[in-house]
C-alpha cells in the first residue's frame, strides 16, 4: 500500500511539472511583447525621420476649382417690413380722377460673393504656405417681396381715377426701399465678412497656415429708380 501511494504521489508531481512548464512556455512571449511593441516603435520613429512623408497640398488650379464650385455663395440675408404710400391724381379733381393706396411690403435681401469670376491669377500660393486671395466684391444677388405677407392695406380711389398701374408702382418702390435699407444695415459688409471666414476654413483644411483676402474693385450699388411714391413708417 506505501509503494503504490508513494507512486501516485509520483505521479501528480510529475503532472504538475508538466503544467509549470507549459505556463512559463506560454508566459515567456507576454514578457517579451512590450520589449519587441517599444523597439518596433523606435524604429518607425527613427524611419520617419529619416523618411518623411512629405505633405501634399494643392496648387492654385485645384483651389480655384475647389472655389468656383461654390459658385454664388450667399452670405448674407436681410428681411425687413415697409409700408409705402402710391398716389397719382392728387389735385383739384381728386375726387374723379385720384387714386391712393397704402402698401404692406415684406421683403428679403441676400447678398453674396460670386466666386465664378475668380480667376487663375487671383490666387497665390506664397513659399510659407500661405495663400492670398483677390475675392470679387461682394454683391446683390436678389430683392425680392413675399408675396404672401405682402398686400395692399388701404385703397381710396375717385370716381374715375383708377390707376392699374399704381400697385405694380407700389411694389417697385417697396423693393427699392428695401434694398436700401438693406444697404444701409450693412448687408454687403456683412456679406463679404462671412465670405472670407467661409473661404478661410475652406483653404486652411488644405494645410495652408494662413490665408490673405484683397477685395476687388466693389461692383456699382444698384440705383434707386424715381417712382411717385412716399415710403412711410409702419404704426405700431
Amino acid at each position: 500500500m506505501q509503494s503504490r501511494s508513494s507512486g501516485y504521489t509520483l505521479l501528480i508531481g510529475f503532472i504538475l511539472v508538466i503544467v509549470l512548464l507549459a505556463l512559463a512556455a506560454l508566459a515567456i512571449p507576454r514578457l517579451w511583447h512590450p520589449a519587441e511593441e517599444a523597439e518596433r516603435t523606435i524604429r518607425e520613429g527613427i524611419d520617419a525621420r529619416l523618411h518623411p512623408t512629405p505633405t501634399v497640398r494643392p496648387n492654385p488650379t485645384t483651389i480655384i476649382r475647389q472655389i468656383q464650385n461654390l459658385s454664388r455663395l450667399e452670405t448674407a440675408s436681410y428681411t425687413v417690413e415697409k409700408v409705402i404710400t402710391a398716389e397719382s391724381g392728387q389735385d383739384a379733381l381728386a375726387f374723379l380722377f385720384g387714386d391712393r393706396l397704402l402698401f404692406v411690403a415684406h421683403g428679403r435681401v441676400i447678398a453674396g460673393v460670386d466666386l465664378g469670376k475668380i480667376q487663375e491669377g487671383d490666387i497665390t500660393v506664397t513659399d510659407d504656405d500661405r495663400v492670398i486671395v483677390v475675392l470679387p466684391p461682394p454683391e446683390i444677388f436678389v430683392v425680392t417681396l413675399d408675396n404672401e405677407k405682402s398686400y395692399v392695406y388701404d385703397r381710396d380711389t375717385g370716381l374715375f381715377g383708377m390707376n392699374p398701374d399704381l400697385e405694380t408702382e407700389a411694389r417697385q418702390a417697396a423693393e427699392e426701399e428695401i434694398l436700401k435699407a438693406a444697404l444701409e444695415d450693412g448687408i454687403l459688409e456683412l456679406a463679404e465678412e462671412n465670405a472670407r471666414a467661409y473661404l478661410e476654413r475652406l483653404i486652411t483644411a488644405f494645410g495652408f497656415r494662413e490665408v490673405v483676402f484683397v477685395t476687388a474693385t466693389p461692383v456699382p450699388t444698384p440705383s434707386v429708380l424715381p417712382v411717385t411714391v412716399i415710403p412711410l413708417t409702419p404704426t405700431p
